[in-house]
């Protein structure tokens, strides 16, 4: 039957990966898809709840290829609209935190189209959850800032207030650049002693929390092959966290020696 023209978008956040963290309002928008257009990093659990009918396109992204530029995905979500669908915009974690979403809307607010925003858990809410590490706490911890680790000019961007005492900094996309990250925060002033969690792969099989401290971040990356999805956190909650320290025994030893 031919569709009337022109269909909805539907941006959904799928959450950080465990397909029971989805919103009840999520699973029926994916029951009424028509096209599923869903980054590479949700769960095919999760693209298992749209119709067996519906299209499933990936627009995958990593850090050194994008399987679509934003602009083509902008278009290709339009052009589906126009044709009278349904179409699902699936996103990892929350559309709207560093997830592109708001470009999306922009496009097809622009053409004239129905959008809505269905919300998602976000990752650092879903993988600080599992890792049982409070973003807030009375005694540690008042502000919470997102920050994304890859961007150009990295090391000249101003982080300055945005980690330190009474404050958490959660760093996404960050892994590969753990190490600049860590030496930026220190040469703005942030103590080398600051703890700071790993949570990799995040609410799905084999993730990890790792905890060592900020003068060490990069080398425990690097030491224990620490790969993306993950998250970074930093700031004193992270004393809390139900994590593996990793801060190598002769550092650990080196402190106590020195009274650190």
């Amino acid at each position: 039957m031919t569709k009337l023209s022109p269909g909805r978008a539907i941006l959904v956040g799928a959450g950080p990966g465990d397909p029971d963290l989805l919103t009840v309002r999520a699973v029926r928008a994916l029951a009424a898809a028509d096209v599923v257009v869903h980054d590479g990093l949700v769960d095919p659990r999760v693209l298992a709840l749209a119709p067996p009918a519906a299209a499933r396109i990936s627009v995958a992204k990593s850090r050194a290829r994008h399987t679509l530029p934003q602009e083509a995905i902008n278009a290709l979500i339009v052009g589906h609209v126009r044709l009278g669908e349904t179409v699902v915009r699936l996103k990892g974690g929350d559309p709207f935190i560093f997830g592109r979403g708001g470009e999306e809307v922009e496009a097809l607010r622009d053409a004239g189209l129905p959008v809505e925003i269905i919300p998602g858990v976000s990752a650092a809410l879903g993988c600080a959850a599992e890792a049982q590490l409070p973003l807030t706490h009375r005694d540690h911890s008042s502000v919470v800032s997102f920050v994304a680790g890859v961007c150009q000019g990295l090391a000249e961007q101003n982080w300055i207030g945005l980690a330190g005492p009474g404050r958490t900094l959660v760093v996404y996309m960050g892994v590969a650049s753990a190490t600049m990250i860590a030496e930026k925060l220190m040469g703005d002033g942030l103590s080398p002693e600051t703890p700071v969690a790993v949570l990799e792969r995040g609410t799905l099989p084999g993730s990890r929390a790792l905890r060592t401290l900020l003068a060490d971040l990069g080398s425990m990356v690097a030491r224990e092959g620490v790969q993306s999805p993950a998250i970074l956190v930093i700031g004193e909650v992270v004393r809390l966290a139900e994590a593996e320290d990793k801060l190598p025994l002769l550092a650990v030893q080196a402190m106590e020696r020195y009274g650190a």
